[in-house]
């Protein structure tokens, strides 16, 4: 049991409340609360409306709960005697034990609190709370409860560091890409003396907005806070969200996230999860899988869940001709080299783009194997999502989930609707773009290298939530594979980095290179293709290289911005997209540290070098003919990273 506060404390009587615990390794006993919280708005009393009201509260509770996947809420009655009530179960409890534990709390509630209008009990594998106050689909923060670890750890100040990017990781995860609201981490050290393997959750109630998720996390996200100084734990507990950390595993299943430090030297990341692709024999041919009576798709590489996967996706023809108009040029979205891409309404009413392959692209096969083994395997909310294929009548459509405002160069690079998108939006573009590649380099089942990420092949959402779109080019590493070689150089010259171009080497660093072109893209307004400033044709990077050595970078922001911008931020921008286009791969930070970089100012970051020489359509001929372009010899290296 806890030590509690005695009730004429002063502390019960205020209200948001902050308590402090000790929590030993063991966890408690499933009678044995965590924590109860009895409010003060107040009793009712036996037999009353309020009374009946909570006991229909609380059968509704406990029977949809574990029936609807560790989380219900209910309203019962009218004002004065309306109640509120929510229940959680842990993400990771299965139905058995999410009904064991809310029908211990249901049970003990009204002993432990008698007639108390407002109740929260937190277990450690649930949560009840009621209340006469609304508090439903909003950022619950009045009854926080920080608990910690009794024993210390040795050097404090690393592993808070490690928990701050764990756990910033970790809430992230369960914000944007779980249906849940749930995630679990842990990150494994390197260290010499090594430091232990720490363990991360967060949870939210899936009644916040995804923005309201991780609103709610970030305000309980403190393991620097004082008061945990040398402490191997954590948890804080609330009634919209909670957390928790330590070097233990306390979750139940495997990781969500398994991550590396992002403290060690820049290194490649360890696979994050065993891989559910394997690679085809020594023969070196896929099997064929007979989708239609037409068509065979061979696959380099083969597995019974790539099959059940791929014949899950099948939509018929009939379907999606009436869907798009039998592909009208009303409905056509856009054209790109694989073909044309088409607006479609679905009998459901649900909208949906088609992306019509054509039928004379001799690369067309080889985007749609990619398309359909790499994306239905990917989800998370920074990558355009697929929802079928059709491969009938000589016909390669495949059915994307509908992006209303279509990709981001149609807005950006258009010198009217630029004006759209202010620094926040921008902002959150750099950095959804950032999470969606991350999830494809370090957190995906698969390592995935993008190979053609520029400005059209990212789409924004109604929100203007960037989705990473158009896998036709890329690949997947598997083991601990780093980068490949390909004597076939395929992509757009702007973003395609040196190594690529010149040698045909690629790994997640290319990606990076990309990445860094599109953020000086988005934060300047200009495409990467040349500019006449100057009277020269001097590519952006170059032009953005020497107003950053001048000291008059600020020139360079996009003018549709005007002068309300927090150039702390733009400055931050900048700097990290010529850190990610240096020449040398190795110098070139990871996903995951540019995650932190673009969320932390605790740290400073180096001064990048000059950037890598960009290809451009003038360049085509000195590099088809096999010369070679010299590189910079400069071989700085990033700086370890110090999270806030």
């Amino acid at each position: 049991m806890f030590p509690s506060l005695p009730s004429s404390s002063p502390l019960f009587l205020l209200c948001p409340l902050l308590f402090f615990f000790l929590l030993n390794h063991s966890p408690p006993a499933a009678a044995d609360s965590l924590y109860k919280f009895c409010g003060r708005s107040g009793n009712y009393t036996p037999n009353s409306t309020y009374a009946s009201n909570l006991n229909l509260l609380l059968t509704s509770l406990d029977s949809n709960t574990s029936n609807s996947g560790g989380f219900s809420k209910s309203i019962f009655g009218q004002d004065p005697n309306q109640i509120y009530g929510e229940a959680l179960c842990r993400g990771d409890t299965n139905a058995s034990v999410c009904r064991s534990c809310l029908d211990t709390a249901i049970q003990n509630a009204p002993i432990l609190c008698p007639y108390a209008k407002c109740v929260v009990i937190w277990y450690d594998y649930c949560l009840l709370y009621y209340s006469n106050r609304h508090f439903l689909t909003t950022i619950d923060t009045s009854n926080e409860i920080l608990m910690y670890n009794v024993n210390n750890i040795t050097d404090p100040s690393r592993f808070h560091k490690l928990v701050d990017v764990l756990m910033d990781r970790i809430a992230d995860w369960a914000a944007y890409n779980s249906t849940e609201m749930f995630a679990t981490g842990e990150m494994m050290n390197s260290t010499n003396p090594p430091s232990p393997t720490t363990y991360g959750l967060a949870q939210c109630t899936r009644d916040l907005s995804t923005s309201e998720c991780r609103q709610c996390l970030s305000s309980m996200l403190n393991p620097t806070d004082p008061r945990l100084e040398g402490r191997q734990g954590a948890r804080v507990l609330g009634g919209g969200c909670n957390y928790r950390y330590e070097i233990y595993s306390f979750y139940e299943g495997k990781p969500t996230l398994r991550l590396q430090s992002p403290l060690e030297a820049a290194q490649p990341a360890a696979p994050q999860a065993p891989r559910l692709i394997t690679p085809p024999g020594k023969e070196g041919r896929g099997n064929k899988i007979v989708i239609s009576s037409t068509i065979e798709l061979s696959l380099d590489w083969t597995s019974p869940e790539e099959i059940v996967s791929v014949e899950s996706l099948l939509l018929d023809i009939s379907t999606l001709r009436a869907a798009t108009d039998n592909f009208s040029e009303e409905n056509k979205l856009g054209e790109g080299g694989f073909g044309a891409v088409y607006k479609g309404l679905l009998p459901d009413g649900r909208e949906i783009a088609v992306k019509r392959l054509s039928t004379s692209s001799s690369q067309g096969f080889g985007e749609l194997r990619n398309e359909l083994v790499l994306v239905d395997k990917l989800q998370h909310r920074n990558l355009v999502r697929l929802l079928g294929v059709c491969l009938e009548e000589q016909e390669k459509l495949l059915v994307y989930e509908y992006v209303p405002n279509r990709s981001l160069d149609t807005i950006l690079f258009d010198r009217i609707k630029r004006e759209q998108l202010n620094w926040g939006q921008r902002y959150k573009i750099i950095g959804g773009i950032a999470r969606g590649l991350l999830y494809l380099h370090e957190e995906s089942q698969l390592k995935i290298v993008h190979r053609d990420l520029k400005a059209s092949n990212v789409l924004l959402d109604a929100e203007l939530n960037p989705k990473i779109s158009d896998f036709g080019l890329a690949r997947l590493f598997g083991g601990d594979q780093t980068q490949a070689t390909t004597s076939r150089v395929v992509g757009t010259f702007g973003y395609m980095a040196p190594e690529y171009v010149m040698r045909g080497h690629y790994s997640i660093k290319s990606d990076i290179y990309s990445f860094g072109v599109l953020v000086l893209e988005i934060v300047s307004g200009r495409k990467n293709s040349g500019n006449s400033e100057s009277g020269s044709a001097q590519d952006l990077l170059s032009y953005i290289w020497e107003r950053w050595t001048e000291g008059t970078i600020l020139e360079k922001l996009d003018p549709s911005l005007g002068n309300h911008c927090p150039k702390s931020e733009v400055l931050r921008c900048f700097h990290i997209g010529l850190l990610c286009v240096q020449e040398n791969p190795s110098n070139r930070p990871n996903m995951s540290q540019v995650v932190v970089m673009l969320n932390s100012y605790s740290f400073s970051l180096q001064a990048p070098s000059r950037p890598a020489f960009c290809i451009g359509k003038s360049s085509m001929g000195s590099y088809a003919s096999g010369k070679a372009i010299p590189m910079s010899p400069n071989e700085l290296s990033i700086s370890e990273l110090e999270p806030r």
